[in-house]
């Protein structure tokens, strides 16, 4: 019976065994296939966080391009008149200097009509955007706001790097400087 007995439990250590193997082993699969899954999904978090973040690069960037179109679409529609109103600057110089002439003689009739047709030319000119550099004699000379057309010594110590006379007026459309007032500099 001993050895009756002995088989019997060498026969179940045998079979446990073999359960006992299984069960390791299915552990281990379960715990590669638990660790597969939990790397698929991390896997997908982080594929969605990079789309996430390039969808709202991407959106700002849109945001970004709208604002700048814009804002060249408003400078555009500021300066659409640019071309009309340069070209219509020497027309100005010639009313000043056919003032400056008709005020030397007694013509009081021509003075006013060249005065009413001036003044209506600067005001239209003027609802358009255009302005006038405000320069005058003993202002300080700035290279990046006025045109030195020439440089005399100065007639005082004062003056030198001062202006001493404009030559030609100088003009802005909007903001931007279309044309710089030509001066004479004391040297």
């Amino acid at each position: 019976m001993s050895k009756k007995k002995d088989n019997t439990v060498e026969k179940e250590q045998e079979v446990v065994q073999p359960e006992t193997a299984k069960v390791e082993e299915t552990t281990v699969e379960d715990t590669t296939a638990a660790t597969e899954e939990v790397s698929v999904e991390e896997q997908l978090k982080e594929d969605l966080a990079k789309e996430k973040d390039k969808f709202l690069r991407l959106f700002a960037e849109f945001e970004n391009y709208k604002k700048r179109t814009s804002k060249e679409r408003v400078e555009l529609f500021k300066t659409a008149s640019k071309d009309v109103v340069v070209a219509m600057l020497p027309v100005l110089d010639d009313f000043d200097r056919a003032l400056a002439e008709i005020a030397k003689t007694d013509a009081e009739d021509v003075k006013k009509g060249v005065e009413l047709i001036s003044n209506k030319l600067r005001e239209t000119l003027k609802a358009k955007g255009l302005g006038e550099v405000q320069v005058k004699a003993g202002d300080k000379f700035d290279a990046e706001d006025h045109e030195a057309v020439t440089q005399i010594p100065a007639p005082t110590d004062d003056m030198k790097g001062k202006i001493i006379d404009v030559l030609e007026k100088g003009y802005t459309l909007g903001d931007k400087v279309i044309r710089y007032p030509k001066v004479v500099v004391g040297q």
